[in-house]
């Protein structure tokens, strides 16, 4: 089975709205970001395990609104005893071998879910201008559910440096949130990648 992306016939690289005459990083810089493995653990409430003891790809599971992340693996905290993990490295066997089904549920979501990366200057203020979420407030490694123009997303914060961040959301709404964003962004000028 091929995995087909969520904005396959949708996204399209090139520059589109208020470029002209900007430098670089004034522009917005929209991908999509593909072929990763995604995948959601559940802790159950009968689990003898500590959460501070949890661990897979040698990256520690994160506590609340944080991520912890290594090169290929990053985890966010989704809510208590609850964590999505995503890797450009399956991880589906080290999942099945250190986390018992009788303690954890876990769960492959990587083709049920669609995920831009923005970077650039004013990127904050396209999230403000969809969500009612505080995004002045994230630091590097914070991750936050929230909604944009009525769209249930994630937000993780990536580096504050290239103020680069993801938005994730269901694959189901994954065109109308990149609509929303793409839309947002024209004010700025944005370079699809």
């Amino acid at each position: 089975m091929n995995n087909i992306s969520p904005l396959k016939n949708i996204h399209i690289n090139g520059k589109f709205g208020n470029f002209e005459n900007k430098k670089d990083n004034e522009i917005i810089k929209i991908s999509e970001i593909k072929n990763i493995f995604i995948f959601q653990i559940v802790k159950f409430n009968n689990s003898k395990k500590k959460n501070s003891d949890l661990k897979i790809d040698n990256v520690s599971f994160s506590d609340v609104l944080n991520v912890t992340t290594n090169e290929i693996t990053r985890i966010l905290w989704m809510a208590p005893n609850n964590w999505i993990i995503m890797s450009s490295k399956n991880l589906k066997e080290e999942l099945i071998n250190n986390f018992s089904n009788t303690e954890f549920a876990v769960t492959d979501i990587s083709h049920s879910r669609s995920i831009l990366e923005l970077e650039g200057s004013n990127v904050k203020e396209v999230i403000k201008k969809g969500s009612p979420f505080n995004i002045e407030e994230m630091k590097k490694n914070n991750c936050s559910n929230t909604t944009y123009n009525g769209v249930t997303v994630t937000i993780d914060f990536i580096e504050p440096n290239l103020n680069k961040f993801r938005i994730i959301s269901l694959r189901s709404f994954g065109e109308s949130l990149y609509h929303s964003i793409t839309d947002a962004s024209l004010e700025f000028g944005y370079k699809s990648i």
